[in-house]
């Protein structure tokens, strides 16, 4: 993403809060939003252009380090949520957290896989089985992603958090023992013979033909008239 793609242009909201004034913050083309972090005392209540964010969030991570200029002050920000109205295709609000220079970030990042496995060629099945994992870093090196290459992965071998190749200053704080995607052969389905198919039904045929344990015997058939003559 471009730098100009991190950059958000807000103002000062200090009026028309509530619910009501939310409502008309939307309608006037804008999105209600607050920048809250250790060095604000007070979460900062803003407003920023609906059109804008709209088209730039969508390109966002949970570390994308964003620049948002309110007059002459400027901010540097995660964006933490957002809360959207899927009925109106509309963003009602946005949470942001204030990073401070200088001081070590934890977060969570996707995990990206790359590549076409050579096991995948050879039959196996791709499975990835962790897409997040939590790091630390200076804001400055966060990374929008991390990605592993599994372009050399064989049949029946797995990846590891160990083998993603971890940009300068980022750390991992997880087990390096993970897995993080395996590349396993298609299991073969058995199929029953025929002879072993007719030996079933047979058994099964015996089964239900033989009378249970301590059942009583048949009664005997009522003698017709002609044998009663």
């Amino acid at each position: 993403m471009s730098n100009e793609g991190r950059i958000l242009s807000a103002q000062d909201r200090t009026s028309d809060f509530g619910s009501a004034g939310s409502r008309r913050v939307l309608r006037a083309g804008r999105i209600p939003a607050v920048i809250y972090g250790k060095s604000n005392a007070q979460p900062i209540h803003i407003t920023l252009d609906a059109k804008e964010f709209t088209l730039k969030m969508r390109h966002f991570t949970d570390t994308t380090l964003l620049t948002i200029n309110v007059g002459d002050k400027t901010y540097e920000c995660l964006m933490k949520d957002y809360q959207d109205d899927l009925l109106h295709d509309q963003i009602k609000h946005v949470d942001f957290y204030q990073v401070t220079r200088g001081q070590k970030l934890r977060t969570e990042i996707s995990i990206k896989l790359t590549g076409n496995p050579v096991g995948a060629r050879d039959g196996g099945v791709l499975d990835q089985v962790m897409y997040q994992v939590e790091i630390e870093a200076l804001p400055k090196n966060l990374p929008d992603m991390l990605v592993l290459d599994i372009s050399d992965m064989e049949l029946n071998t797995v990846r590891h958090l160990s083998d993603i190749k971890l940009p300068e200053g980022v750390e991992i704080l997880d087990d390096l023992n993970k897995t993080v995607a395996s590349c396993r052969s298609v299991k073969e389905e058995v199929v029953a013979t025929p002879a072993a198919t007719d030996a079933t039904a047979a058994a099964t045929t015996a089964t239900a033909a033989a009378p249970a344990a301590g059942a009583a015997p048949a009664a005997a058939a009522p003698a017709t008239d002609k044998a009663k003559q």
